[in-house]
């Protein structure tokens, strides 16, 4: 199962990006747990310093900025 964590405040660019991984989710039929972190101290282990972020399995992929479902999708390939 993929481990995801939507890193931010809960602005309107975190919710879009929260969105767009849970649709690329819906579309490829995966599973996964999708987290919202909104602490800053916990922000810092991935040394995010603009959000909104995207962890994947505990890797960082983006950082302020909000990826498209096309990247998105690319990162979630499994296998």
């Amino acid at each position: 199962m993929l481990n995801i964590k939507v890193l931010g405040s809960g602005c309107a660019n975190c919710r879009k990006l929260e969105e767009r991984v849970r649709n690329v989710i819906r579309q490829r039929n995966l599973t996964a747990e999708i987290e919202k972190v909104t602490d800053y101290a916990q922000m810092m282990r991935w040394n995010v310093m603009r959000t909104p972020g995207l962890v994947i399995n505990d890797v960082l992929v983006a950082s302020g900025r909000i990826p498209t479902e096309e990247e998105i999708g690319s990162w979630l390939k499994v296998g």
